[in-house]
Protein backbone atom coordinates (compact mmCIF):
# COMPACT_ATOMS: atom_id res chain seq x y z
CA UNK A 1 0.00 0.00 0.00
CA UNK A 2 2.84 1.95 0.83
CA UNK A 3 4.49 1.72 -2.53
CA UNK A 4 1.43 2.26 -4.47
CA UNK A 5 0.96 6.09 -2.22
CA UNK A 6 4.62 6.43 -3.59
CA UNK A 7 3.78 6.14 -6.98
CA UNK A 8 1.17 7.99 -7.08
CA UNK A 9 2.24 11.09 -5.80
CA UNK A 10 4.91 10.95 -8.76
CA UNK A 11 2.52 10.05 -10.85
CA UNK A 12 1.75 13.53 -12.24
CA UNK A 13 -0.36 13.60 -15.66
CA UNK A 14 -2.10 15.09 -17.83
CA UNK A 15 -5.34 15.35 -16.22
CA UNK A 16 -3.11 17.67 -13.33
CA UNK A 17 -1.93 20.36 -15.94
CA UNK A 18 -5.27 20.56 -17.56
CA UNK A 19 -6.38 21.52 -13.87
CA UNK A 20 -3.73 24.10 -13.66
CA UNK A 21 -4.99 25.93 -17.03
CA UNK A 22 -8.82 25.60 -15.98
CA UNK A 23 -7.80 26.77 -12.35
CA UNK A 24 -5.70 29.63 -13.53
CA UNK A 25 -8.22 30.80 -16.41
CA UNK A 26 -11.01 30.70 -13.04
CA UNK A 27 -8.63 32.72 -11.10
CA UNK A 28 -8.15 35.47 -13.98
CA UNK A 29 -11.64 35.30 -14.35
CA UNK A 30 -12.92 35.97 -10.97
CA UNK A 31 -9.47 38.04 -10.10
CA UNK A 32 -8.59 40.58 -12.67
CA UNK A 33 -12.83 39.65 -13.72
CA UNK A 34 -13.46 41.64 -10.49
CA UNK A 35 -11.07 44.44 -11.50
CA UNK A 36 -13.35 45.05 -14.56
CA UNK A 37 -16.34 45.11 -13.31
CA UNK A 38 -15.48 47.41 -10.87
CA UNK A 39 -14.11 49.69 -13.33
CA UNK A 40 -17.19 49.20 -15.66
CA UNK A 41 -20.24 49.34 -13.03
CA UNK A 42 -18.66 51.24 -10.11
CA UNK A 43 -20.59 48.15 -7.89
CA UNK A 44 -17.48 47.55 -5.59
CA UNK A 45 -14.27 49.17 -4.92
CA UNK A 46 -10.51 47.93 -4.40
CA UNK A 47 -12.02 46.15 -0.92
CA UNK A 48 -14.60 43.97 -3.14
CA UNK A 49 -11.48 43.17 -5.77
CA UNK A 50 -9.13 42.57 -2.77
CA UNK A 51 -11.94 40.05 -1.73
CA UNK A 52 -13.05 38.48 -5.01
CA UNK A 53 -8.84 37.36 -5.52
CA UNK A 54 -8.78 36.37 -1.70
CA UNK A 55 -12.43 33.89 -2.19
CA UNK A 56 -11.20 32.25 -5.41
CA UNK A 57 -7.90 31.09 -4.58
CA UNK A 58 -10.03 29.64 -1.23
CA UNK A 59 -12.11 27.51 -3.53
CA UNK A 60 -9.33 26.83 -6.38
CA UNK A 61 -7.29 25.69 -3.58
CA UNK A 62 -9.66 23.14 -1.91
CA UNK A 63 -11.18 21.96 -5.38
CA UNK A 64 -7.96 21.28 -7.12
CA UNK A 65 -5.42 20.61 -3.72
CA UNK A 66 -6.48 16.73 -4.14
CA UNK A 67 -6.05 17.08 -7.76
CA UNK A 68 -2.71 19.13 -9.37
CA UNK A 69 -1.93 20.94 -6.36
CA UNK A 70 -3.29 23.96 -7.18
CA UNK A 71 -0.38 25.80 -7.45
CA UNK A 72 -2.10 28.05 -9.94
CA UNK A 73 1.39 30.13 -10.57
CA UNK A 74 4.32 29.79 -12.02
CA UNK A 75 6.06 31.24 -8.87
CA UNK A 76 4.75 29.07 -6.72
CA UNK A 77 5.77 25.95 -8.97
CA UNK A 78 9.42 26.98 -9.52
CA UNK A 79 9.61 28.09 -5.09
CA UNK A 80 8.29 24.11 -4.68
CA UNK A 81 11.19 23.11 -7.24
CA UNK A 82 13.80 25.15 -6.06
CA UNK A 83 13.90 23.35 -2.84
CA UNK A 84 13.63 19.67 -4.19
CA UNK A 85 9.69 19.86 -3.32
CA UNK A 86 8.30 19.42 -6.91
CA UNK A 87 10.08 17.36 -10.08
CA UNK A 88 12.16 19.38 -12.40
CA UNK A 89 10.05 17.38 -14.98
CA UNK A 90 7.03 18.74 -14.56
CA UNK A 91 7.55 22.48 -14.08
CA UNK A 92 7.39 23.42 -17.37
CA UNK A 93 4.50 21.58 -18.10
CA UNK A 94 2.59 23.29 -15.14
CA UNK A 95 4.02 26.66 -16.41
CA UNK A 96 2.99 26.61 -19.42
CA UNK A 97 -0.17 25.06 -18.51
CA UNK A 98 -0.67 28.40 -15.78
CA UNK A 99 0.05 30.87 -18.66
CA UNK A 100 -2.30 29.56 -21.20
CA UNK A 101 -4.87 29.31 -18.59
CA UNK A 102 -4.33 32.97 -17.85
CA UNK A 103 -4.66 33.99 -21.41
CA UNK A 104 -7.60 32.17 -22.03
CA UNK A 105 -9.48 33.56 -18.90
CA UNK A 106 -8.18 37.04 -20.07
CA UNK A 107 -9.85 36.54 -23.68
CA UNK A 108 -13.05 35.48 -22.03
CA UNK A 109 -13.21 38.32 -20.40
CA UNK A 110 -12.76 40.55 -22.98
CA UNK A 111 -15.34 38.73 -25.00
CA UNK A 112 -17.61 39.10 -22.38
CA UNK A 113 -16.72 42.82 -21.02
CA UNK A 114 -14.70 44.28 -23.94
CA UNK A 115 -12.18 46.36 -23.17
CA UNK A 116 -12.75 48.27 -19.65
CA UNK A 117 -10.49 48.22 -16.68
CA UNK A 118 -7.43 47.81 -18.60
CA UNK A 119 -8.29 43.66 -18.58
CA UNK A 120 -7.13 44.14 -14.78
CA UNK A 121 -3.72 44.38 -15.76
CA UNK A 122 -1.52 45.04 -13.13
CA UNK A 123 1.00 48.50 -13.54
CA UNK A 124 3.13 49.53 -10.83
CA UNK A 125 1.78 53.09 -9.32
CA UNK A 126 5.66 53.40 -7.79
CA UNK A 127 9.16 53.50 -9.16
CA UNK A 128 10.34 50.46 -10.77
CA UNK A 129 12.46 49.80 -7.70
CA UNK A 130 9.88 50.14 -4.64
CA UNK A 131 7.26 48.34 -6.71
CA UNK A 132 9.69 45.36 -7.42
CA UNK A 133 10.35 45.46 -3.31
CA UNK A 134 6.42 45.11 -2.59
CA UNK A 135 6.00 42.38 -5.15
CA UNK A 136 9.07 40.52 -4.12
CA UNK A 137 8.53 41.09 -0.10
CA UNK A 138 4.81 40.21 -0.25
CA UNK A 139 5.24 37.27 -2.66
CA UNK A 140 7.95 35.89 0.05
CA UNK A 141 5.17 36.37 2.34
CA UNK A 142 2.48 34.18 0.54
CA UNK A 143 5.33 31.83 0.43
CA UNK A 144 6.33 31.67 3.54
CA UNK A 145 2.54 30.43 4.63
CA UNK A 146 2.26 27.97 1.52
CA UNK A 147 5.34 26.01 2.27
CA UNK A 148 4.30 26.41 6.32
CA UNK A 149 1.15 24.86 5.57
CA UNK A 150 1.77 22.46 2.58
CA UNK A 151 4.98 20.95 4.20
CA UNK A 152 3.78 20.13 7.54
CA UNK A 153 1.49 16.84 7.69
CA UNK A 154 0.11 17.99 11.53
CA UNK A 155 -1.60 21.39 9.97
CA UNK A 156 -5.48 20.04 9.56
CA UNK A 157 -5.54 20.26 5.74
CA UNK A 158 -9.82 21.53 6.40
CA UNK A 159 -8.03 25.26 7.31
CA UNK A 160 -5.44 25.64 4.28
CA UNK A 161 -7.60 26.74 1.91
CA UNK A 162 -9.06 29.44 4.08
CA UNK A 163 -5.57 30.64 5.36
CA UNK A 164 -4.33 30.85 2.10
CA UNK A 165 -6.73 32.71 0.43
CA UNK A 166 -6.58 35.08 3.32
CA UNK A 167 -3.54 35.93 2.47
CA UNK A 168 -3.79 36.64 -0.45
CA UNK A 169 -6.90 38.93 0.08
CA UNK A 170 -4.54 40.98 2.55
CA UNK A 171 -1.98 41.42 0.37
CA UNK A 172 -4.33 42.33 -2.76
CA UNK A 173 -6.28 44.58 -0.19
CA UNK A 174 -2.27 46.40 0.77
CA UNK A 175 -0.69 46.36 -2.35
CA UNK A 176 -2.96 46.43 -5.19
CA UNK A 177 -3.32 50.18 -5.40
CA UNK A 178 0.49 50.17 -5.41
CA UNK A 179 1.73 47.86 -8.08
CA UNK A 180 -1.79 45.51 -8.91
CA UNK A 181 -1.12 42.99 -6.29
CA UNK A 182 -0.25 40.48 -8.65
CA UNK A 183 2.52 37.77 -7.11
CA UNK A 184 2.08 35.80 -9.65
CA UNK A 185 3.12 35.99 -13.30
CA UNK A 186 0.46 34.11 -15.05
CA UNK A 187 -2.34 36.63 -13.57
CA UNK A 188 -0.19 39.29 -14.90
CA UNK A 189 0.77 37.56 -18.18
CA UNK A 190 -2.77 37.09 -19.28
CA UNK A 191 -3.86 40.76 -19.39
CA UNK A 192 -0.70 41.78 -20.74
CA UNK A 193 -1.11 39.54 -24.00
CA UNK A 194 -5.15 40.49 -24.28
CA UNK A 195 -4.90 44.35 -24.05
CA UNK A 196 -1.31 44.49 -24.91
CA UNK A 197 -0.21 46.18 -21.90
CA UNK A 198 3.70 45.70 -21.09
CA UNK A 199 4.59 48.66 -19.06
CA UNK A 200 7.20 46.91 -16.51
CA UNK A 201 6.33 43.50 -17.31
CA UNK A 202 8.83 41.74 -16.36
CA UNK A 203 8.92 42.89 -13.35
CA UNK A 204 5.95 40.52 -12.90
CA UNK A 205 7.67 37.78 -13.32
CA UNK A 206 11.01 38.67 -11.66
CA UNK A 207 10.04 39.49 -8.47
CA UNK A 208 7.41 37.16 -7.79
CA UNK A 209 9.57 34.10 -8.48
CA UNK A 210 12.68 35.49 -6.39
CA UNK A 211 10.49 36.82 -3.72
CA UNK A 212 9.16 33.22 -3.10
CA UNK A 213 12.29 31.49 -3.90
CA UNK A 214 13.99 33.18 -1.04
CA UNK A 215 11.14 32.99 1.40
CA UNK A 216 10.79 28.95 0.47
CA UNK A 217 15.40 28.61 1.38
CA UNK A 218 14.20 30.76 4.56
CA UNK A 219 11.33 28.65 5.54
CA UNK A 220 13.36 25.28 4.77
CA UNK A 221 16.56 26.97 6.76
CA UNK A 222 13.93 27.56 9.98
CA UNK A 223 11.95 24.84 10.39
CA UNK A 224 15.54 22.54 10.10
CA UNK A 225 16.74 19.53 8.68
CA UNK A 226 14.30 16.68 9.72
CA UNK A 227 11.41 18.96 11.50
CA UNK A 228 8.60 16.92 13.14
CA UNK A 229 5.43 16.41 10.21
CA UNK A 230 7.39 17.29 7.94
CA UNK A 231 6.64 16.09 4.25
CA UNK A 232 9.94 14.26 2.25
CA UNK A 233 11.71 16.32 0.68
CA UNK A 234 11.13 14.51 -3.36
CA UNK A 235 7.77 14.11 -2.77
CA UNK A 236 5.46 16.73 -5.15
CA UNK A 237 3.92 19.18 -3.00
CA UNK A 238 0.82 21.06 -3.20
CA UNK A 239 -0.59 24.03 -1.59
CA UNK A 240 -2.44 21.12 0.63
CA UNK A 241 0.50 18.85 1.03
CA UNK A 242 1.46 16.13 -1.00
CA UNK A 243 0.32 15.23 -4.04
CA UNK A 244 -2.23 12.62 -4.52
Amino acid sequence: MGADVTTNRHGLDARCYLAEALGTAVLVLIGPGAAMVAASTHAFAHEGVALAFGLVITLLVAALGPISGAHLNPAVTLAFWSVNRFPLRHVLPYVIAQCVGAIAGSFTLGWLLGAVGNYGATVPALDVPRAFAIEAGYSGILAFVIFAVATDVRVPRSIVPFVIGLTVFAGALVTGPLTGGSFNPARTLGPAVVGNIWSAHWLYWIAPIAGMMIAARVHEFLRGATPPGDVPHGVPIGLEGPIP
